[in-house]
């Protein structure tokens, strides 16, 4: 197997944490954004949606997106278990994953797409605006998952999981559009901290 890495980038990352929770090695290459390689014909040819990560199969098939890639991980080796173990547990994290992806994930990845000079290159038009409104939609999430973390440890369950590891990621990459976490999210500082002590969220 060979995994395309991003480095910095939110998607690999997840799979990273994702791969160190489980303990397992993949051999990476990492895709070289500075000179546009997503956009190569030979990495288009994996990966019609040029982004990383790209999972290439001991069979030669490649398999992208973030949580097919952890999908098929899980399959491999199930424990430790972070998509559910039974159809209560699965149906529960794949709720608060998807949450988190929909309404937190995508506003931040929206707002730093239109406002950051660097993304003008894939992301046309950019629309100045749209990336403002969507910190604000990034903050109004933030206040439920406040209030669900008064009630929980963990974002999904009573463990961590991989909605944490999507939760973290994202709120890791809030800096880089500029979106600051409010004072007073009491709950969402003590689960960040809780999840970044995790030697997996060095991956």
């Amino acid at each position: 197997m060979l995994l395309y890495d991003g480095g910095r980038a939110p998607s690999p990352r997840r799979v990273r944490v994702f791969l160190a929770e489980k303990g397992i090695e993949v051999p990476m290459r990492q895709v070289d954004f500075a000179n546009l390689e997503q956009f190569s014909d030979a990495f288009t040819a994996l990966n019609p949606m040029q982004r990383v990560p790209v999972l290439i199969l001991d069979d030669g098939t490649p398999v992208a997106e973030t949580m097919a890639i952890c999908r098929y991980f899980e399959a491999l080796q199930p424990e430790p278990n972070l998509l559910g173990r039974d159809a209560r547990e699965i149906a529960i994290i794949e709720m608060w994953n998807r949450r988190v992806e929909m309404h937190f994930y995508g506003a931040v990845s929206s707002a730093f797409r239109h406002l950051s000079p660097g993304m003008a290159v894939s992301e046309k038009p950019q629309i100045a605006e749209w990336g403002e409104a969507n910190k604000a939609k990034a903050l109004a999430f933030l206040a439920i998952l406040d209030r669900e973390l008064a009630m929980r440890p963990y974002v999904a369950l009573e463990r961590f999981t991989v909605a944490d590891i999507t939760a973290m990621v994202t709120l890791d990459f809030m800096r880089a559009p500029k979106i600051a976490v409010p004072a007073d999210m009491q709950n969402i500082r003590r689960w960040h901290a809780e999840v970044s002590a995790r030697p997996s969220a060095k991956a």
